[in-house]
């Protein structure tokens, strides 16, 4: 067994696994895995450059997960970036940060480097079972971006398109610098309408209607499940292939969307960090299920994260 550290860097949360890997199967025992919201993307689809105040943020969970990394004694480390870094004009400074933090230069991967890894992490412990019919369609609703891939046992196809919760947010729920405390039907339908555009243009090379299993991973789905349980606290165990129907991700999309801040931070399983943007990723996920005419989606905590560690293994 190898010991490895990734970190996958995206617009809205920084995250860190450790775990011991085989190199042969690819299998990953998890030693420490954290996330923590830095919101790095913030302002970015407003202004093209990463704000100091986010920068900072980013450093000093990077920090945090040196120590980590330092203490679990890992012998490889993969630092992942996506959205946010690589659209920013000032990227060149984050970089440097986290060089000089862990010793790794951050990768900067395209949209479809992204969506293998996110494929990878969320399909290798689904491929054997029986009551999932293929192929998947795997969606990460990140920050800036979300990652559609279709495939059995590899990809087929992958596109990544520029909506994610932070980005929806920021662009069609934002006036006078605040976030609107609930949305007004018009903020919703300019953001349904932005959410719809984006679709279509994932349709142009990924076939999103020859999915049998519809895959959901990152913050704003396992969020969205939590909801959806009722869960008196977040508890991944529960969240984990839990599977959510249609009727239920409606509804607590409406209710997110038409609740107020106050109300969203009082959801037991809501992270602090998400309460402004959970409601455009609840949004993103209910589209695509409209779209595609899922009846459920399977949730998966393991994402690109773990693809990334088992490029690492």
């Amino acid at each position: 067994m190898t010991r490895v550290a990734a970190i996958d860097c995206g617009t809205n949360s920084i995250r860190l696994l450790v775990a011991d890997a085989d190199p042969e199967t690819g299998e990953l025992v998890d030693l420490d895995r954290r996330m923590t919201i830095v919101r790095l993307g913030q302002g970015v689809d407003r202004t093209g450059r990463l704000a100091p105040e986010a920068l900072e943020r980013t450093f000093a969970a990077c920090r945090q997960y040196a120590a980590a990394i330092k203490e679990h004694g890992a012998e490889r480390l993969r630092f992942v970036a996506t959205s946010a870094s690589r659209d920013a004009e000032n990227r060149d400074e984050f970089v440097r940060g986290v060089l000089d933090i862990l010793g790794v230069e951050p990768e900067v991967i395209t949209g479809d480097q992204e969506a293998e890894f996110s494929f990878t992490g969320a399909t290798r412990e689904l491929a054997g079972r029986n009551d999932l019919r293929r192929p998947f369609l795997v969606v990460d609703i990140g920050g800036g971006s979300t990652e559609f891939v279709v495939g059995e046992d590899h990809v087929r196809a992958a596109r990544s398109v520029d909506v994610g919760c932070v980005r929806m947010t920021e662009r069609h729920l934002v006036a006078d610098g605040k976030v609107t405390d609930p949305p007004t039907p018009e903020q919703i339908a300019a953001m349904r309408a932005d959410i719809e555009a984006a679709l279509d243009l994932a349709e142009q090379t990924v076939p999103l209607r020859e999915a049998r299993t519809l895959v959901g991973l990152a913050g704003s789905v396992t969020t969205v499940s939590a909801i959806a349980q009722d869960l008196a606290e977040y508890d991944p165990a529960a969240i984990h292939h839990s599977r959510i129907p249609y009727d239920k991700v409606r509804e607590v999309t409406d209710r997110l969307l038409h609740s107020t801040h106050a109300e969203r931070a009082a959801i037991p399983s809501m992270h602090p960090g998400r309460v402004d943007v959970i409601g455009a990723g609840a949004l993103v996920l209910l589209s695509i299920m409209e779209r595609i005419g899922a009846e459920e989606v399977v949730v998966s905590e393991h994402d690109i994260l773990d693809g990334i560690a088992f490029s690492v293994a």
